[in-house]
């Protein structure tokens, strides 16, 4: 029998492919790759380009502005999906290619999918070397696309156009995998892109995928039931992986109806609102004073979905040296780490079949008062902090409690590096589950603004708020042009605290002297401040420049009203922050002229004494 085929180009034939995946989202059957952030050049206009051109109704195409915030943009869209639907991004050759790697280890550092797509070099290699091209003399195979292999989950090269039907569906499994997810690369040689070739029709049939949800073993499942009704002071600590499970309401009632503490981490924040009755705050070294607290006194910690970063666990000081951790995650690499007791398996499931198994089991109430009672506190030190003053220039606490005061429920708070991480993570009340982005898995300065342009396009039935410093704006501020000319309207603030504010703290904090972090304290000719407002004015936003926080309240209103990207920019101060941090271990030299960094050396090595031993 013969079968039917279909004679197409390499790249028509990945791009049809594309085009018939879907997913369902809210019982609603939806395309698994709703669409493509492109920037072309020599190595997929030709070929790539004239594919997606074809059915750009179907799989339409965004133009980015540079390749790393494009890809940055896709990633920002995954997150808000919680990784339900993916986008794609595609570049050329040489120096776009190597511009994406860097958002490659954004989306693997938080095991977040995207699917990138590289021109490459001929296979041929008739013309060789072709422009932007990077020779290896000894190894000839080896191009710029080889460094994606650090920093993606699925990679692959096709050299033959019969490749993809093997190549596709295994990178659409990986980006799918609750497990292994992340980015998927796949390289495409100029001259393979052009090849003709006839594929059968049954690769092109419309396929729904489902996100699958392993079940976690039946013994360990009962040996975390053992040991967890062994426990005086409980605590769960939520990461980002409850939230990609779907698993924010069950977590939350199983956290009430047993009387457990819930503490978040730092992808993990929404998982359950500011006010739920078990919410204890965030851990952690940008955590706060009531979550670390009760993390010191834990006996037994149920940490769900998250993989125990050194900032949620204090580089693992947060701790009792006794105290246990059993580990629910889909992903074994996580779950098995600082000895925990591993129970690999998809949050929701594994969750719901731990609150069939305890039984009447609770908590004991003096420690569940106990969690209200420190959460208490620390409300109350957080109005102190976010109270305003007569000071001439408000504090990130003051500014980040007057954003959000003036956000809607459904708001999307967006950040990423700098001070903000650990402003908002403190100072942020969440209001409803999953509208909380702070990208700290790779803390990649840039993915900010370019998060807010894929999260606006992923819901427009919100708005994101995104605030950065002035440090982040300078280092990544093109997509502001690019939500602008999509349509997509974020409300951007900017915080202006005079340079790279947060990491001159830590430099004074360890014994240094200020160098080479605030504007002042550069090789510069004379310190300058950049007018933000005009600047984001110049790529077509609406924009405000204010001086008080009155004035920040009242931006914030009009910026809700406004029909497009709206930038608010604010003086800020570099030197008041938020307290209720953990110990960090970081290093301190061992040996210096500095008085003030014999002394962080000492208290350095006092604090490593708490440290955990594990692996």
């Amino acid at each position: 029998m013969t079968r039917a085929t279909v004679r197409l180009t390499m790249a028509q034939a990945l791009v049809r492919y594309l085009c018939n995946q879907f997913t369902v989202v809210d019982g609603e059957k939806v395309p698994l790759f709703p669409g493509v952030f492109a920037i072309f050049g020599h190595g997929n206009v030709t070929c790539l380009s004239e594919a997606l051109e074809a059915v750009k109704d179907v799989l339409p195409t965004w133009r980015g502005q540079n390749e790393q915030s494009m890809a940055l943009a896709a990633i920002g869209f995954a997150k808000a999906k919680r990784r339900r639907q993916i986008m794609v991004a595609a570049t050329s050759i040489g120096p776009g290619a190597l511009n994406m790697v860097t958002a490659a280890g954004v989306a693997h550092s938080n095991r977040l999918p995207v699917l990138l797509l590289s021109g490459d070099t001929f296979i041929n290699r008739r013309p060789d070397p072709v422009m932007q091209q990077v020779e290896h003399f000894g190894d000839p195979t080896i191009n710029v696309n080889d460094a994606f292999k650090a920093v993606t989950r699925y990679w692959d090269r096709i050299v033959h156009p019969e490749q993809i039907i093997s190549s596709l569906p295994q990178a659409v499994a990986v980006l799918l995998d609750p497990a292994d997810c992340g980015p998927a690369f796949i390289a495409l040689p100029q001259d393979v892109q052009e090849i003709a070739w006839d594929f059968p029709e049954a690769f092109f049939e419309p396929t729904v995928h489902a996100i699958p949800r392993p079940r976690p073993d039946r013994a360990r499942l009962e040996e975390a039931v053992r040991l967890l009704k062994t426990a005086k002071r409980p605590l769960i600590i939520s990461g980002g992986g409850a939230r990609y499970s779907g698993a924010e309401a069950t977590l939350a009632k199983f956290a009430e109806a047993r009387g457990l503490p819930i503490a978040e981490t730092i992808a993990g924040k929404g998982t359950v609102t500011h006010d739920h009755p078990a919410h204890v705050g965030p851990i952690g070294i940008v955590g706060s004073t009531s979550a670390n607290a009760l993390a010191g006194e834990a006996d037994v910690i149920l940490a769900v979905g998250t993989r125990l970063m050194d900032f949620t666990t204090g580089s693992w000081s947060a701790f009792s040296a006794d105290a246990k951790f059993v580990s629910i995650n889909a992903a074994r690499w996580d779950a098995t780490k600082h000895r925990a007791l591993a129970v690999v398996g998809d949050a929701l499931e594994t969750v719901s079949e731990l609150e069939a198994a305890l039984g009447d089991w609770k908590a004991e109430k003096t420690w569940t008062d106990k969690g209200k009672m420190e959460f208490a506190k620390w409300n109350t030190m957080l109005d102190g902090f976010q109270k305003p003053t007569n000071e001439p220039v408000p504090t990130y606490a003051q500014v980040v409690g007057v954003v959000n005061a003036k956000a809607g429920e459904r708001d999307l708070l967006i950040t990423a590096a700098g001070g903000l991480p650990g402003e908002v993570m403190k100072n942020w009340r969440v209001k409803e589950p999953n509208t909380f982005d702070c990208e700290f898995g790779f803390s990649c300065m840039g993915y900010e603004i370019s998060a807010g342009w894929g999260a606006a396009m992923a819901d427009p039935s919100r708005t994101p708020i995104v605030m950065i410093g002035d440090g982040t704006y300078m280092m990544m501020n093109s997509d502001i042009y690019s939500t602008v000319l999509a349509g997509h309207k974020m409300i951007l603030v900017v915080c202006d605290n005079g340079g790279y504010a947060v990491i001159n703290r830590l430099q004074n904090a360890k014994g240094g002297a200020s160098f080479n972090n605030l504007i002042k304290d550069c090789r510069v000719k004379e310190p300058f401040s950049v007018d933000f407002a005009k600047h984001a004015e110049a790529m077509g936003a609406l924009t405000r420049r204010v001086e008080s926080l009155a004035d920040l309240g009242q931006a914030m209103e009009w910026a809700k009203t406004t029909d497009r990207t709206t930038v608010i920019t604010i003086v800020s101060d570099a030197f008041t922050w938020t307290p209720g941090d953990a110990w960090w271990d970081v290093g301190v030299p061992e040996v210096s002229d500095r008085e003030q960094v014999r002394e962080a050396h000492s208290a350095q090595a006092e604090g490593r004494k708490k440290q955990r031993v594990g692996v």
